[in-house]
């Protein structure tokens, strides 16, 4: 978002123009003596984050030539910044304005309400001659991804793994661009394991080209600046371009360059370009890894991409982030997402008045909604629209609330969740696709999920005792108590 919109932060022209406006908010440390990218760096950056600590910039890795840039996203507040606003509410504001009420429900309608919604504000990406992405280029031979400082980030990794590499292809017979953010396991000094999973736009990229006994090309942008980050990790409908939205966001556009030796495009601006392709049929093993759920991903076959070219700026900056359980940087990225979709999750379920995704629960574990409950079964309706609804299918836990809880105080919602649950009633068993790293279902890829209906219970729905009243203070009390509150010496 532009300053001249939020008054505040961005449009950035690269990772380290925000870096720079990080330090100049005191909210980056460099750490100046060598740290081994291997297990080293995760327990600093694990420390840093659940201590509510800044941003890091490891200037001297011991593997790799170049320095790290990790945590960026770690805290509201940084993740505000990274968008260009005081708070990531305002974006979700700035959309709500924007919704019209001609513009349809449903799941067909959220995606054509948000094509509609960008072209009202539409910022495409701008093609440029050259960028700054290509100034130092390898190629074939001289490619050598031992100059990255990827991360090991746990004992049981499988090696190194880059973490922050934005995915690019395109669908072979379409040519609809996608943007994805997957995690790069480092095989050899040019290959990199491809793990897009199984509900990832890329995959079904890789499936048509497979199909059609084609090589896909793909490009890897590293280090891009910090709204394009983001948006490679947004749950857009996949015929919504991730870089529409990044303009979207920025209120400016996109400047991409045409890669060298594949027909793709990605930021000119980037601090890393890795251009390769991935031979139909061709898979390796890949994994384990320490992930966001907390626990170590198993080895699955996954694509390999044969890097032929790799181009930087002169001084490079490598971005990366540890997933473990959480807390973790990712929390500041879940969140944003949270509140940046909530006027389209609206639009596309309009029962919704709030809701939350726990980062205790991985943000697809578990969602809690509130809703303006106006008949018999409103809370199950709704539970059956998130179970429908594109990347919140895959929620395993639903709790609907009334909307007078806030689905982000834990404590009000387990007292509705323990007291308003009769559960031969108000538990709802089902069963649906799942996130591809759950551990827990008994086989991968679906398994069980519940809602809970804590709402308050209606004659209509067989509660025929008479729902109580609250207990709660009178507010002339309240006011009294409040006048008088310095008189009580507490």
């Amino acid at each position: 978002m532009a300053r001249a919109q939020s008054g505040q932060y961005g449009p950035y022209t690269d990772l380290k123009d925000f870096l720079q406006t990080l330090e100049k908010a005191g909210e980056l440390h460099r750490i100046t003596v060598p740290v081994d990218p291997t297990l080293e760096m995760s327990e600093i950056v694990t420390r840093t984050v659940r201590a509510g600590g800044p941003a890091l910039l490891f200037e001297r890795p011991t593997r790799g030539d170049m320095p790290v840039a990790i945590n960026l996203f770690g805290s509201h507040k940084r993740a505000a910044m990274a968008l260009g606003v005081g708070d990531v509410n305002e974006i979700g504001d700035r959309i709500g304005s924007l919704v019209r009420p001609e513009l349809p429900v449903g799941f067909s309608g959220i995606r054509e309400g948000l094509g509609k919604l960008l072209q009202l504000k539409s910022v495409p990406p701008k093609k440029v001659k050259t960028g700054s992405c290509q100034e130092v280029v390898y190629r074939d031979g001289e490619v050598d991804l031992n100059r990255l400082p990827g991360l090991q980030s746990w004992p049981g990794d499988g090696g190194v793994f880059h973490n922050f590499g934005l995915t690019h292809t395109k669908h072979p017979e379409t040519g609809k661009r996608n943007l994805g953010l997957y995690r790069l396991q480092q095989h050899s000094h040019n290959t990199l394991g491809m793990h897009w999973q199984i509900h990832k736009d890329s995959t079904a990229h890789h499936a048509v080209a497979e199909r059609l006994g084609q090589r896909l090309p793909v490009a890897v942008a590293i280090g891009c600046d910090p709204v394009v980050s983001y948006s490679a990790s947004a749950p857009l409908p996949g015929d919504i371009d991730e870089y529409l939205f990044a303009g979207f966001l920025r209120g400016e556009r996109v400047e991409m360059v045409d890669c060298l030796t594949v027909p793709l495009q990605v930021p000119a601006s980037a601090q890393i370009v890795l251009e390769g392709y991935v031979e139909p049929g061709e898979r390796a093993p890949e994994g384990p890894f320490g992930d966001h759920t907390g626990f170590y991903t198993p080895v699955e076959p996954f694509p390999v991409l044969h890097v032929t070219c790799m181009t930087t700026q002169r001084d490079p900056v490598y971005h990366s982030i540890v997933t473990s359980k959480p807390p973790q940087e990712d929390g500041g990225i879940g969140h944003a997402t949270e509140r940046i979709f909530l006027p389209l999750l609206k639009m596309l379920i309009p029962d919704i008045v709030d809701y939350h995704l726990p980062e205790a629960g991985v943000f697809h574990n578990c969602c809690i909604v509130s809703i303006n409950k106006r008949y018999p079964k409103h809370a199950q309706k709704v539970m059956s629209s998130i179970w429908g609804a594109h990347l919140l299918s895959l929620s395993k836990l639903i709790v609907v609330v009334d909307d007078d809880c806030d689905p982000h105080d834990y404590n009000e919602v387990a007292f509705r969740a323990f007291g308003n649950v009769d559960y031969a009633h108000d538990l709802l068993i089902t069963s649906g696709p799942v996130d591809h790293l759950d551990h827990s279902s008994y086989q991968q890829f679906w398994g069980g999920k519940a809602g809970i209906d804590a709402t308050r219970k209606l004659p209509t729905e067989g509660y025929t005792r008479g729902w109580p009243e609250d207990a709660v203070m009178s507010p002339e009390v309240v006011a009294r108590v409040d006048r008088r509150w310095k008189e009580f010496g507490l």
